[in-house]
């Protein structure tokens, strides 16, 4: 006996799009191919949303809602830590979503939740509400802007990074670019080297200059 098809509703919706967004970008997302992937007609899409732009703004809201939010009574350094860290690592799963995430003029529930509770752990660990501001865009200006970089990288491991730098390394002769010679030769190129590592470097620089303008 044939199993029946899971329910045409808007969760089902958001889900297969946030799946076709995961394995061909955003970019390649159509209410066609949507409707294709459901088994349906695409003018069935319309009776859940509204259009293309509300579908990706439902998707961004799903990726929101897997990022760890602080928790009440966190202190303010172990909450931005950990929600930049399960930032980082959503937005691995998700690397078409780096750029949307904060450019939606329709944010979600998940969004909002998400924003009010990070300005909420930092207004509650003594930071002001301009220095809260601050400390919000410096946090995700350094996270989102990792994480873009990361994702438009020419390698995802250590065999891909090692073909890149065989084909970049003619073109900086020691004599003429001694600098990223010397970086490349070792320090990128030496074992266990990995782009992600510099993340909790940088992030840790951040958390530590809030910290003296909290005072």
């Amino acid at each position: 006996m044939a199993s029946k098809k899971a329910p045409l509703n808007r969760e089902t919706v958001l889900a297969t799009a946030l799946r076709m967004a995961d394995e061909g970008g955003v970019e390649a997302l159509s209410m066609r191919k949507l409707g294709q992937a459901l088994g349906v007609e695409a003018m069935s899409l319309y009776h859940h949303v509204r259009n293309k732009e509300e579908v990706i703004d439902g998707i961004v809201d799903l990726v929101f809602a897997e990022i760890d939010l602080p928790e009440d009574g966190e202190p303010w350094r172990e909450a931005m830590r950990r929600r930049a860290v399960s930032a980082r690592c959503t937005l691995l799963r998700h690397p078409w979503a780096a750029s949307l995430m904060n450019a939606r003029p329709n944010p979600g529930p998940a969004t909002l939740r998400h924003h009010d509770a990070v300005i909420g752990s930092l207004r509650g660990n003594g930071f002001d509400l301009v220095l809260a501001a601050h400390a919000f865009s410096v946090i995700d200006s350094y996270l989102f802007g990792f994480a873009l970089t990361q994702a438009t990288l020419p390698f995802e491991n250590e065999e891909q990074l090692a073909a890149v730098v065989q084909h970049i390394l003619p073109r900086i002769p020691r004599d003429q670019y001694p600098h990223l010679h010397e970086l490349t030769i070792n320090h990128v190129m030496q074992p266990g080297y990995d782009y992600a590592d510099e993340f909790a470097f940088g992030l840790e620089l951040v958390l530590e200059g809030l910290e003296r303008a909290r005072g």
